[in-house]
C-alpha cells in the first residue's frame, strides 16, 4: 500500500492526477489561475459557501464568500480511512468523559486553580450533579481535527490536534465546497478527477442527531433552541442545520445568552421554556470562549444546565473536550480504565494521539518544560481555550514558558508536540486579496454525532468531513480566525 511508501510513491500517485508535485503545473500559469479563481468565486457564491462580511457582521444585506482553496487538497485516501474509522471510538471516549465525574474533578483539579473560565464551567458542573441532572438524553455533535504528520522515512501518520465538543462548525459549508471544486477541474475538462472529490454533507448527519434527541425528548410541540452570537458572520453554515430540521417539521428559534437571562424559566418539573415555548434541544453556536460570558451569561448557562432539554453540548461533554482532558487521555492504561474491554478501540485512538505533557507543578512538568525550552520549533503551548488563534510557537512559547516555569498558573497549558506536515502548493481565495500560490498545509476534520437515552447509546456514527488549509506562515488560527480556509480533501 501507498500508505506505507508516501515519500517513493508519490510521484506515481501524483502523475496519476497528471501533476509532478499536486497541481504543480496549473500553478504556473497566472493569467490562467487569475481567470479559474474568478470561475470558482462565482461558483461558490452561486452554491452558497457564504459568510457575512465583517462591516455588516449582524445583516445578511451584504454577504461575501467564504475563503477557500481554487484546487482540493490531495490526501492519502489510507488516512482518511483511518479518521473516519476512529470517529465512532472518539464519540465513545468523549460519552465516557462526560459521564465520569470523578475523572474530570482528578483531571481539572489543577487547571480549575489557575484558570477562571475553566473554573466557571466546572461550577456549573458540580451544581447540576449537587441538584441532579435533569436531562435523561444527551446528543453530542463533535468534530476531531488531524493533521498529517511526515514522517523521517517520508510516510505520512494521521495526528490529533485536538476535539471540538462545542459548537464545531463549517458542517454546512462543507457540503457546499464539494460542487465548486468538481467546477474548477471541470473547467479545465479533468472530469475523470472531478468525479473523484467525495459528496459531503455533514449538516444532514448533525441534524439527524439533533432529530433523533428532540424526538426522544418526547414532546410534539417542543422546540429547538439555538444559542446564538449577536454577531454572527457564520450565520449560512448554521441556517443549513436549521434547514434540514425545518424539512423534518423541527422548528428552531435563534437566541442569544442575554434572551435566555430575560425571557428563560424553568417549570416545577425542570422543563425550560422560552417565551412560553417548550425547548426539548438546547443547540450551543455561543459560548465556548470566555469573552462569550457576561455575568448574566453565566447565568444563563446555569438555566439551560439545570433543564431537563438535550443540551448540545452539556456542561460536562464540554469540560470533556479541553485540552487538559486531551492530555491526560494520553496517559499510559487510561483509556483502558474509561473503555473497559475495548482494546480495538483504544487501539485505534492511541494510534492518532500526538505527544501531550501535563505543566503541573513537580517533577513531571518540570521535565516537560526542559524539554520543550531545549527544543522549541518541537513543540506547541497550548491553553484551555477553543476558536482557534491561542496557541503559543516558538520565541513566543520560549518567552511564556521562562514566564510561567516558577508560577503554578503553567498548571491552565498543557505542552504538545509539534505535528510536522509537507507542505503543498494551493491558492488560497480571499475577498479582496490577489490570486497568488502558497505554500500550504491542511487539517482534517471529521464529524462525529451520538444520542444516549439513560445508559443506553442509541446513535453512534460520523456524519461527513472538513478540510481546512492555511498558508505556512500562519502558525494556528481555523477559517473564522481569518486564516485556515475551506478546502476538499482529493483522495491519492
Amino acid at each position: 500500500m501507498f500508505f506505507n511508501h508516501w515519500g517513493c510513491y508519490k510521484m506515481n500517485e501524483y502523475q496519476a492526477v497528471g501533476m509532478a508535485t499536486g497541481w504543480g503545473s496549473l500553478l504556473q500559469d497566472e493569467r490562467q489561475l487569475e481567470e479559474l479563481a474568478r470561475q470558482a468565486v462565482d461558483r461558490a457564491l452561486a452554491e452558497g459557501v457564504l459568510l457575512r462580511t465583517s462591516q455588516e457582521p449582524s445583516s445578511s444585506n451584504v454577504v461575501s464568500y467564504a475563503p477557500f482553496t481554487l484546487f482540493p487538497s490531495l490526501v492519502p485516501s489510507a488516512l482518511l480511512e483511518q479518521a473516519y474509522a476512529v470517529q465512532m471510538d472518539f464519540n465513545l471516549l468523549v460519552d465516557a468523559v462526560s459521564q465520569n465525574a470523578a475523572f474530570l474533578e482528578q483531571t481539572l483539579s489543577s487547571t480549575i486553580k489557575r484558570d477562571d473560565y475553566t473554573a466557571r464551567l466546572f461550577d456549573i458542573h458540580k451544581q447540576v450533579l449537587k441538584e441532579g441532572i435533569a436531562q435523561t438524553v444527551f446528543l453530542g455533535l463533535n468534530r476531531s481535527d488531524y493533521m498529517f504528520q511526515h514522517n523521517a522515512d517520508g510516510s505520512p501518520a494521521l495526528k490529533q490536534i485536538e476535539i471540538n465538543t462545542i459548537s464545531a462548525s463549517f458542517g454546512g459549508l462543507a457540503s457546499r465546497t464539494p460542487a465548486v471544486h468538481r467546477h474548477v477541474l471541470n473547467v479545465l475538462s479533468k472530469t475523470k478527477e472531478a468525479a473523484k472529490i467525495l459528496s459531503n454533507n455533514p449538516s444532514e448527519g448533525l441534524a439527524l442527531g439533533i432529530a433523533k434527541a428532540w424526538e426522544l425528548y418526547g414532546s410534539a410541540n417542543a422546540l429547538v433552541l439555538l444559542i446564538a452570537q449577536e454577531k454572527e458572520r457564520n450565520i449560512f453554515d448554521q441556517r443549513a442545520i436549521e434547514n434540514e430540521l425545518l424539512a423534518r417539521n423541527i422548528h428552531v428559534i435563534r437566541r442569544r445568552f442575554e434572551d435566555v437571562f430575560e425571557k428563560g424559566s424553568l417549570d416545577q418539573d425542570r422543563r425550560l421554556f422560552m417565551d412560553g415555548q417548550e425547548v426539548a434541544v438546547v443547540y450551543f453556536r455561543d459560548g465556548y470562549m470566555p469573552s462569550q460570558y457576561s455575568q448574566q451569561n453565566w447565568e444563563a448557562r446555569l438555566l439551560l444546565e439545570r433543564s431537563c432539554a438535550v443540551k448540545c453540548p452539556d456542561i460536562a461533554t464540554q469540560l470533556a473536550g479541553t485540552k487538559k482532558v486531551q492530555q491526560e487521555l494520553s496517559r499510559v492504561g487510561m483509556l483502558e480504565v474509561l473503555l473497559p474491554g475495548q482494546p480495538q478501540a483504544v487501539a485505534r485512538l492511541r494510534a492518532t494521539f500526538a505527544g501531550l505533557y501535563s505543566l503541573d507543578m513537580g517533577e513531571e512538568g518540570d521535565q516537560a518544560i526542559a524539554k520543550a525550552l531545549a527544543a522549541p520549533s518541537r513543540f506547541v503551548l497550548k491553553p484551555q481555550r477553543e476558536g482557534g488563534g491561542n496557541n503559543l510557537y516558538g520565541e513566543e512559547m520560549v518567552q511564556a514558558l521562562e514566564q510561567l516555569k516558577d508560577s503554578e498558573e503553567r498548571a491552565s497549558y498543557i505542552l504538545m508536540e509539534k505535528i510536522e506536515p509537507e507542505p503543498f502548493g494551493n491558492c488560497l481565495l480571499r475577498p479582496g486579496s490577489p490570486t497568488r500560490v502558497d505554500q500550504c498545509i491542511s487539517e482534517l476534520g471529521i464529524f462525529g454525532v451520538y444520542v444516549r437515552q439513560g445508559k443506553t447509546l442509541v446513535m453512534n456514527k460520523h456524519v461527513g468531513h472538513l478540510l481546512r488549509t492555511k498558508a505556512i506562515v500562519h502558525a494556528d488560527g481555523g477559517v473564522a480566525a481569518g486564516v485556515a480556509v475551506l478546502d476538499n480533501p482529493y483522495p491519492v
